[in-house]
């Protein structure tokens, strides 16, 4: 994706930069140029303001994705999520973090295999892609606390090149 925004955004690298945020925030951009969050539209002074741009860039921006009609297909179906991975000890949940290579197949399976044969229940799988960040990370929130012999099995994995549990 991050292609296709430096190939459309080759010549406007303010409005790459928003257009990057609206992709990470899962902001979407409907076929006027507005900015949503889910259903709530977001003024563009306020995204300017945040991300230390005219609000110009912004409006010029939306318009920009909303002519497009390949561009206006990904943004208009973005959606903003809810991610509990800051807050999931508040909630009472273990988080896992994994480092390992993004190109790597079977990292998503083998952990939840682990999980699975624990009878541990996932609440929420979040996956950085790569393109978009530069340190990815797979974060994991599991209902409870995981005990030391899962925090064991997940360690012996060999394609992590660190798991965190929070």
């Amino acid at each position: 994706m991050i292609e296709i925004l430096d190939d459309f955004f080759r010549n406007a690298r303010g409005r790459k930069v928003v257009a990057t945020e609206f992709l990470l925030l899962g902001l979407k951009v409907d076929g006027k140029g507005k900015v949503y969050a889910g259903r709530i539209e977001i003024p563009p002074a306020k995204i300017a303001r945040a991300l230390g741009v005219d609000r110009r860039v912004v409006i010029d921006t939306a318009k920009a994705i909303a002519s497009d009609d390949k561009l206006l297909h990904i943004f208009y179906r973005l959606e903003p999520r809810a991610f509990m991975g800051n807050s999931a000890k508040e909630l009472g949940f273990d988080t896992i973090e994994i480092r390992a290579d993004p190109k790597r197949k079977g990292v998503v399976a083998a952990v939840t295999k682990v999980l699975s044969d624990e009878s541990i229940v996932i609440r929420q799988i979040v996956s950085d892609d790569p393109d978009l960040f530069p340190d990815p990370v797979l974060t994991i929130i599991i209902d409870g606390k995981l005990n030391a012999e899962v925090i064991k099995k997940l360690k012996e994995l060999k394609f992590a090149n660190a798991i965190t549990v929070k």
